[in-house]
């Protein structure tokens, strides 16, 4: 009896340590955003790199709120002036009339859509099979199709295709970028970015001035003027401005880089895991999972941190509001 009791004492003493192992981030002192606050009447369900998809059925752009109806079952990808992308998980590419605010296309890709963008009446896509195409509206036409190496299990966050002028540059699933001109696919450029074997998608693709800013979980990629450059990290987000890249690590670092990635600036907040992060108009904005809303200063030496209540759906920042469990928050009325 005495070693049943030994044994059942371990046991409870691991289970304990092993609930108990996850730390939180706990700030000394918070503020509260409600004066900056207002209600947006639904949840989020859904998001990708560009937008969230909303429990009614609508969706938040980049440039917020939009009352056009998505469709049952259907998740939004990207819009431009004319048409908003949407995609369900039978692999149906939507293209929705803005103006109509009526479905004008329904393509078939036979597989589900991770991301797509589109400029003028041109899509670049990704289906998470890996495989990567280029399809027109005006033509209702795929120009090409190729599919990259097999992946087996990607980051949520899978970053949208990236036009360059005539070149659209498609962040895949395997960790790289294809960079390829719709009317010379066979020629197209790939740029490696890291090589792990999992959760190795690309998570983030922009551009600033340039300079190509692109990251996957592990690894920070420019590529401009100077070549490329690489930088090494636990990735939860990254976001540009200014001329200036923030890296948000998993480490709970807020990190000012550079656009050949030397570190400018850094400031660290102990078992804070990003959920949501931006940069605009001189200020930072870094979301923990717990709730807790910081807003830090460009140069990261100020910050404030506000309570905006424990994170229960997926929250997105589009514009200059950040949208969190049915909340609206006017970030640029927080301060420092």
């Amino acid at each position: 009896m005495k070693k049943i009791s030994l044994l059942a004492s371990v046991a409870a003493a691991v289970v304990l340590s092993g609930c108990s192992s996850k730390q939180y981030f706990e700030p000394k002192e918070t503020f509260s955003a409600s004066s900056a606050t207002h209600s947006y009447g639904s949840a989020i369900v859904d998001l990708s790199r560009d937008g969230a998809t909303l429990k009614n059925g609508r969706y938040i752009g980049t440039q917020g709120l939009s009352s056009i109806d998505l469709g049952e079952g259907y998740r939004y990808l990207s819009e431009n002036d004319a048409y908003v992308l949407a995609a369900n998980s039978e692999g149906i590419l939507r293209v929705i009339d803005k103006k109509t605010k009526e479905p004008l296309r329904a393509v078939s890709l036979h597989i589900p859509v991770v991301s797509a963008e589109i400029q003028g009446n041109v899509i670049a896509y990704v289906l998470n099979n890996n495989t990567f195409g280029i399809y027109t509206i005006e033509d209702n036409t795929k120009v090409f199709e190729s599919r990259s190496e097999e992946t087996f299990a990607i980051d949520t966050r899978a970053a949208s295709p990236m036009f360059i002028d005539s070149l659209a540059v498609m962040p895949m699933l395997d960790g790289k970028l294809i960079i390829v001109d719709p009317s010379d696919a066979e020629n197209a450029k790939v740029v490696y970015i890291s090589s792990a074997k999992a959760f190795n998608n690309v998570i983030y693709l922009d551009r600033m001035g340039n300079t190509m800013v692109a990251a996957t979980p592990s690894t920070l990629i420019t590529l401009g003027g100077e070549g490329k450059q690489e930088y090494r990290a636990n990735i939860s987000e990254v976001a540009i401005s200014e001329g200036s890249i923030y890296l948000f690590s998993k480490e709970g670092e807020v990190k000012k880089l550079t656009s050949s990635l030397e570190e400018a600036a850094q400031n660290k907040f102990k078992f804070a895991h990003f959920s949501a992060a931006a940069a605009f108009d001189g200020k930072v904005y870094a979301l923990d999972q717990k709730g807790s809303l910081i807003v830090l200063s460009s140069d990261l030496k100020q910050y404030k941190i506000y309570d905006v209540g424990e994170v229960e759906e997926p929250a997105f920042i589009a514009g200059k509001k950040l949208y969190i469990d049915g909340d609206a928050i006017e970030l640029s009325k927080l301060g420092y």
